[in-house]
């Protein structure tokens, strides 16, 4: 039988490196593994064109899509990039911000409003610090550059939400520099912070309040999964679990080589310590895929979805994923 040819588009991550090199093989698939490091692009290019027949998605753009009843996609519950986000707030210090009560009333910046991190965040000052974030002014636009960040085609709300649009030439950073908003958040960091004694992060202690954050909830934030066009799942329905598969098998091969203690393949001083870490907080694998071991953190992302305006009603988590076993 001829192999089936499968382009798939996703971020060099460690997780996939041992799939990009072959030594972890699709079944009955010729991989063609296109390489995009900009997240966003890879989402403009899928979500437009519909350029590869699987890659790496938005969450938030991928469930919105298929809450509307007209996603092209199909989604496999991997999930190649998460991260926690309270450290992900940086406050120009002039604008009397001391906690995060304080941004009702203030100028937040952020690259796009419906980017699932700026989700993640909202749902975490609404949820852990309670926030109100229709009492925030929003400032959309790219955080280190001026203009906009890619080309999105998120769907519209199903509630609008008033967002200023940065269009004037200079970045979401320089503005927070000049004062000009007060708050910036969602997946970049400004430049300016660590260099400019004015720009600090609001929760400067991110990484105990992510960590006591973890061990309450379950919760370990999902920014992206993976998704195969609806029409190449249609014609190949078994494509989805030869894809799982070897997505799984990938992310243990990294997973293995991370805990080699040989040699360092990490520019990571104190690897040794994350690993300890990693197995007293995560038991081990902090980056498991499948729809029960992450149950805690898809039911709150689809909680914050239905908040925000994203979708009507949440999806059943079963109807969110094709069938996959193992």
């Amino acid at each position: 039988m001829t192999n089936l040819p499968l382009s798939f588009a996703s971020g060099l991550y460690d997780r996939m490196q041992p799939l990009y090199t072959g030594e972890v093989q699709v079944a009955d698939v010729d991989l063609d593994f296109v390489v995009v490091e900009n997240p966003r692009e890879i989402f403009d290019r899928m979500s437009g064109a519909q350029e590869f027949d699987a890659a790496e998605m938005s969450s938030s753009e991928f469930i919105s899509q298929t809450g509307a009843g007209d996603c092209p996609f199909v989604a496999l519950p991997v999930f190649p990039s998460r991260m926690f986000r309270h450290g992900f707030i940086c406050v120009n210090r002039n604008a009397g911000i001391n906690s995060p009560k304080d941004l009702e009333g203030k100028r937040v910046g952020l690259p796009l409003y419906t980017m699932t991190a700026a989700l993640w965040v909202r749902g975490h000052l609404q949820h852990e610090y309670g926030v109100d974030n229709d009492k925030i002014h929003w400032v959309q636009g790219a955080v280190n550059a001026p203009g906009s960040h890619g080309d999105p085609s998120a769907r519209p709300l199903l509630k609008p939400v008033p967002i200023e649009i940065n269009d004037g030439g200079r970045s979401l950073n320089d503005l927070l520099e000049a004062g000009e908003i007060d708050c910036i958040l969602g997946s970049t960091l400004p430049k300016s912070l660590g260099v400019n004694p004015d720009i600090v992060r609001l929760l400067p202690d991110y990484h105990a309040v992510e960590r006591d954050y973890y061990k309450r909830t379950k919760i370990h934030p999902i920014m992206h999964l993976t998704v195969i066009r609806r029409d190449v799942y249609e014609r190949n329905p078994w494509v989805a679990q030869n894809l799982y598969d070897a997505l799984c098998a990938s992310k243990d091969k990294a997973l293995a080589r991370m805990r080699y203690t040989g040699a360092s393949r990490y520019m990571l001083p104190w690897l040794r310590v994350s690993m300890d870490e990693i197995d007293e907080i995560f038991g081990g694998d902090p980056w498991p895929y499948g729809i029960e071991e992450n149950r805690p953190t898809l039911d709150a992302m689809m909680a914050y979805l239905v908040e925000q305006n994203f979708i009507a009603q949440p999806i059943p988590l079963e109807d969110l994923f094709v069938p996959v076993t193992g």
